[in-house]
């Protein structure tokens, strides 16, 4: 299993329109088990991205899906950058099968 936790961070007053950027991204994607965005409740332009997947394959094969591509795309230019950034094994929880 593959996991990333992420921060995200919006250029000054467009977390929402970044918020729907990521969200037209999150259909089917192969590999992917859980895929959550958050609001950050003290910075106002900050996101949480918490993904879990199969593997690190998976997660790299899904930068090129089309619907992913897009929207990176159009997400790009409204990131102002990145920040706490980790990588995890994901070991247990609430709809995961356990990792052997």
């Amino acid at each position: 299993m593959y996991g990333l936790i992420g921060r995200m961070i919006a250029a000054p007053g467009k977390r929402d329109e970044l918020l729907a950027a990521l969200n037209g991204s999150t259909g089917h994607m192969p590999g992917c088990l859980s895929y959550v965005i958050a609001l950050d409740r003290e910075h106002p332009d900050a996101l949480w991205v918490t993904e879990v997947w199969d593997s690190a394959e998976s997660h790299k094969a899904s930068l090129s899906l089309p619907e992913v591509r897009a929207a990176i795309t159009k997400a790009r230019p409204i990131i102002a950058g990145f920040d706490n950034r980790v990588e995890t094994i994901p070991v247990g929880g609430v709809g995961l099968a356990k990792a052997t």
